[in-house]
């Protein structure tokens, strides 16, 4: 069985999704609610600072964490449709079947600095906290140290719920980098994508990005499921 693990995405879109599906609960939630406790404490200039973000994306950011439901019950959105970058409108997520869906929900991973790991149906809050911010909690001084023992568990435990695993990294070095890669209970495929140009490799980046419509195709071709 392939896991596929991605990184998030900062635009989001928190407009109307299908209603036919039933949105799920993350599974590590319980550790995102004393995050979020200490996130509430920073005001808007702290937000600024440790994300370097504008002053707007800075004020939406403090309001969207000073509003944000701890039980998470509220204004929340299936993350494959909320999250609107470039590998989620590659996927074209409201265009995908319901076995499309049902296939994701198996086989791909979003990993998160607010939720840990999100499964594309699981129910998130609108936000913006990148994996490489240094918050400081009681685990440590930043989200790596926070969320790294209790992220690679969770993955081991999905991974051994499949027969013959497979763990395909598509995510980036920072969000990738929150998994003790050493410690996961299954062979890791690191996908790098080049173009060969006047005898050179060229590292291509917004490329697999854009590509995600093929995915699961390809995945279906090499009988990676």
């Amino acid at each position: 069985m392939l896991f596929a693990l991605l990184s998030p995405a900062k635009k989001l879109d928190f407009g109307p999704w299908p209603e036919a599906v039933n949105a799920t609960a993350p599974a590590l939630l319980a550790a995102t609610a004393p995050l979020v406790l200490r996130v509430k404490k920073y005001t808007a200039a702290d937000l600024k600072r440790l994300m370097d973000l504008s002053d707007k994306l800075a004020s939406l950011n403090f309001e969207r964490f000073q509003a944000f439901d701890l039980k998470n019950t509220r204004d929340t959105k299936p993350a494959i449709y909320a999250f609107n970058g470039d590998v989620y409108l590659g996927l074209q997520a409201k265009t995908l079947s319901a076995d499309d869906v049902k296939f994701a929900q198996a086989h791909v991973g979003i990993i998160s600095g607010l939720y840990g790991l999100l499964r594309p149906l699981d129910a998130m809050q609108p936000y913006r906290l990148e994996m490489g911010t240094s918050v400081d909690t009681h685990h440590g001084e930043n989200l790596y140290d926070y969320w790294r023992a209790p992220l690679t568990k969770h993955v081991n435990d999905l991974l051994a719920k499949a027969k013959s695993p497979t763990v395909v990294n598509l995510a980036s070095e920072e969000y990738w980098s929150a998994i003790d890669a050493q410690a996961l209970n299954a062979p890791v495929v690191q996908c790098v994508f080049k173009e060969v140009k006047t005898a050179k490799r060229r590292l291509l980046v917004s490329w697999p990005k854009k590509r995600a419509d093929k995915w699961h195709a390809l995945l279906c071709k090499t009988g990676l499921k």
